[in-house]
C-alpha cells in the first residue's frame, strides 16, 4: 500500500483501476479506513474499479495510517490531508464518494475547493440531531484504543480535539445556508440510523441546489437500483 508522508503523517492510500479519478473516503467514524469499504452494502472498490480510478484513504490515525494529535486537531485538519493527497497525485479534478463521515468530509471539500470536484455522493452522511451523545461516546472509544500511542497528549487535547469534531449542528462542516452555497450536483443516499438521521439527509437535499436523494438504497432489494444510479449519476458528471 503505496503511502503519502508530509510532516510526521504517514497516509495510507490505494490506488486501484483506471479512469476518471474518484476519491473514496470510507465510513467508520474515526476509524475510516478503506479497508471498511468491504463491508458495506454497496462497495465502490467492487462497483467502480473497472471504469474509474478509485483513491481510497485511511484517514490520520485510523487503518494504517499515523499522526500526531493536536488540540487543534478538527474537520480542517482532515481536509488538509485529502487535498493534500490529491495533490500529491496530481490530480486536479475528481468526483469525492464517501459514507457516514464522509458526508461532513465531503461538505468541507465542497465549501473549501469546488473547483477540485465535479460530483458528490454522499451515502447515509452523518449529521447532528439529538444524538451528540453518541458522538462523543464513539470518540471516546476511539481514544481509548490509540490513546497509548500518544502519552503525551493530555485529557485537555483530547477534549479539544472532540469538540472541534462534534460540537457543531447539522452536518457539522456546514451550516444550511452554507450548504445552500455549494453548487456540486450531490447525490444523496438516505441514512436511517441514530449515526446517519434521515432528517440530516433530507434538510441537506433540500437546502443544496443541486442535490437529488434516493430514499431506500441499501436493503438486498434495492442494490441492483442502487448500482445503477450511482454508476449512471458519475457517468453523466464525468468530463468527455
Amino acid at each position: 500500500m503505496p503511502v503519502y508522508e508530509h510532516e510526521q503523517i504517514a497516509i495510507h492510500y490505494d490506488d486501484e483501476g483506471d479512469g476518471f479519478p474518484v476519491l473514496l473516503i470510507a465510513p467508520g467514524g474515526m476509524r475510516s479506513a478503506n479497508d471498511v469499504w468491504n463491508t458495506t452494502p454497496w462497495n465502490p472498490r467492487a462497483a467502480l474499479g473497472g471504469e474509474y480510478r478509485l483513491i481510497g484513504m485511511d484517514q490520520r490515525n485510523a487503518g494504517r495510517s499515523t499522526a500526531p494529535i493536536s488540540p487543534g486537531d478538527g474537520w480542517a485538519t482532515y481536509r488538509g490531508d485529502q487535498l493534500g493527497l490529491l495533490d500529491h497525485l496530481g490530480i486536479d479534478r475528481c468526483h469525492v464518494l464517501g459514507m457516514c463521515i464522509g458526508g461532513p468530509y465531503i461538505m468541507g471539500l465542497l465549501r473549501a475547493a469546488p473547483e477540485r470536484f465535479e460530483s458528490a455522493v454522499l451515502l447515509q452522511p452523518v449529521g447532528i440531531d439529538d444524538n451528540r451523545g453518541a458522538f462523543e461516546e464513539m470518540f471516546e472509544g476511539w481514544v481509548a484504543e490509540i490513546g497509548p500511542a500518544h502519552p503525551s497528549v493530555s485529557d485537555d487535547d483530547w477534549a479539544s480535539f472532540r469538540r472541534n469534531m462534534w460540537d457543531g449542528e447539522f452536518v457539522l462542516t456546514a451550516t444550511p445556508a452554507e450548504a445552500a452555497a455549494v453548487e456540486t450536483p450531490m447525490l444523496v443516499l438516505m441514512g436511517n440510523d441514530l449515526y446517519h438521521p434521515r432528517s440530516t439527509s433530507r434538510a441537506l437535499v433540500a437546502a443544496a441546489p443541486n442535490a437529488t436523494l434516493i430514499e431506500q438504497w441499501k436493503e438486498p432489494e434495492h442494490l441492483a437500483t442502487t448500482d445503477a444510479a450511482i454508476k449512471d449519476f458519475l457517468a453523466e458528471h464525468t468530463p468527455r
